[in-house]
């Protein structure tokens, strides 16, 4: 504890050292924020008193807690189908990572009473996955994705498919308490912060009591995801603050951890009894 905490000073110092030198991205000044946060009960108040109140105005100024930002921050309809057409051309899930993902899928696949909803299912790499369950919901902001995924799939079964086309986070075509489980990898990353919160917010009422949640996020804390939301291609987000926004939806926190660097995930139990899937960690985490 005292190595890390010493780490965290240094990094801390250093990084106040050449505040009034180096323009400092709004992720990074998030990133100093968080840490002045954790170590706030170590030796340092000093420090982080003189500190804090600056980053924080400065967070204030130019992060995405106004509106015009945040619109200006989200992707349009248009950029994520030029984003996929990309992707068919240059995936950015191998096939090692792509098994790891689907070995976590099939842990929720054990019934077949309830439904499925996938949020920004792309070109379906993951979407034959959900055969299992009785009805597959899809939902994104672009119907663009219906034609390759109807392609996937028996045209026998294609009636098990149901697709909906969203606006910012609206799911209310799909039924409520219709869900056992929701999933979402390469799409939650592109979200602002206040996105991903009603998103959480609003697939609370799809879930049955005791349903599941595994969604990709971006852990920038990790220099690989930093840099993607540096650059402007992800959206900023933390371990640290994914947790708290899981939590102030009423969720229960099941699993944060990562396949790998740029692999980052949640998984949240909406409470309740009525899923008969129960999720038990037993993977070695990477924390």
């Amino acid at each position: 504890m005292g190595r890390a905490v010493n780490r965290d000073h240094e990094h801390i110092q250093q990084t106040v050292r050449i505040l009034n030198n180096v323009m400092l991205s709004i992720e990074e000044i998030k990133l100093l924020i968080e840490k002045l946060e954790k170590v706030k009960q170590e030796n340092l108040q000093e420090l982080i008193d003189s500190n804090l109140k600056i980053l924080k105005d400065i967070e204030l100024a130019v992060d995405a807690n106004n509106k015009e930002v945040i619109d200006r921050m989200d992707k349009t309809p248009e950029w994520f189908v030029k984003d996929l057409e990309q992707k068919q051309k240059n995936p950015t899930v191998d096939p090692i990572l792509a098994r790891q993902i689907q070995t976590k899928i099939f842990q929720f696949s054990r019934t077949n009473l309830y439904n499925s909803l996938e949020i920004g299912p792309g070109n379906g790499m993951f979407s034959m996955d959900f055969r299992t369950w009785k009805t597959n919901y899809f939902l994104d902001i672009t119907n663009a994705v219906e034609k390759p995924i109807l392609e996937k799939f028996n045209p026998a079964h294609r009636k098990y498919l149901k697709f909906y086309k969203t606006q910012n986070t609206e799911c209310s075509n799909i039924p409520q308490g219709s869900c056992n489980f929701v999933f979402s990898w390469d799409t939650f990353v592109f979200f602002t912060q206040q996105h991903v919160q009603q998103y959480l917010h609003d697939i609370k009422r799809v879930m049955i009591p005791g349903g599941y949640g595994f969604i990709q996020y971006a852990d920038c804390h990790y220099d690989v995801e930093l840099n993607l939301a540096q650059r402007g291609y992800w959206n900023y987000n933390t371990k640290t603050a994914m947790t708290q926004m899981i939590k102030d939806e009423g969720y229960e926190v099941v699993e944060m951890n990562q396949f790998r660097p740029g692999a980052s995930y949640a998984i949240f139990r909406k409470p309740g009894k009525q899923n008969p899937v129960v999720y038990r960690v037993s993977e070695i985490t990477l924390d």
